[in-house]
């Protein structure tokens, strides 16, 4: 089994599609998209509480289109540093909001500005000033070392053509003891180098 891929395409190219695709779910989360959305979704099919979703703010669930639940793989402790790599509309940021509480904190890191739109405006609108969104590649993240509890992502890291550099990241922030809690799509089939190389599958 080939565990390398050698990318050949444009990769500046990948980002621009990425960005207009979920600026368009952003915007339009009821258009026409082959991927699952929405909080109905999130609840019947990945086990989020669709009692605590219908308290947030139906623009930021409304785009979310995440693949799992990783808030529920462990707790998330009050007074924790919390990151996520490619947040969206800011709904899982939100409900690690409410557990980490006002002596935590939660940053969200994305690169569609709609998204962050979405996603600032909730916290503003939820009142947690302790969530914050920024804008960045989630291979080059803009925080020090050792300086993150728990890092979550929810269905993006496979949208990464640097997969290593992500996970460099990962254990460069994460202080000793820190943890990673993500959802992500995964192929066990072998793919051929043409299919590796199709930006519009690997944007979807």
């Amino acid at each position: 089994m080939q565990l390398v891929c050698e990318i050949t395409f444009d990769r500046e190219r990948l980002r621009n599609e990425i960005r207009a695709t979920y600026g368009k779910v952003a915007e339009q989360p009821d258009g026409d998209f082959h991927f699952h959305r929405g909080p109905a979704y999130a609840a019947s099919m990945l086990g989020y509480d669709r009692a605590e979703l219908d308290d947030l703010p139906d623009f930021v669930t409304a785009p979310f289109a995440g693949v799992g639940n990783p808030l529920s793989i462990r707790e998330l402790a009050t007074g924790t540093r919390v990151i996520d790599l490619g947040s969206g509309g800011g709904m899982d940021c939100l409900l690690a909001g409410r557990r980490v509480g006002p002596t935590g904190e939660v940053i969200g890191f994305d690169m569609t500005d709609a998204m962050l739109d979405k996603a600032r405006t909730g916290a503003t609108a939820t009142g947690m000033r302790h969530v914050r969104f920024e804008k960045a590649d989630i291979s080059s993240l803009p925080l020090d070392d050792d300086s993150v509890d728990v890092a979550m992502s929810n269905g993006v890291i496979n949208l990464s053509p640097d997969k290593p550099a992500v996970f460099a990241e990962l254990h460069r922030v994460l202080r000793p003891g820190g943890r990673v809690q993500f959802a992500d799509i995964v192929i066990e089939a072998e793919l051929s180098q043409a299919a590796l190389n199709d930006i519009e599958l690997w944007v979807g």
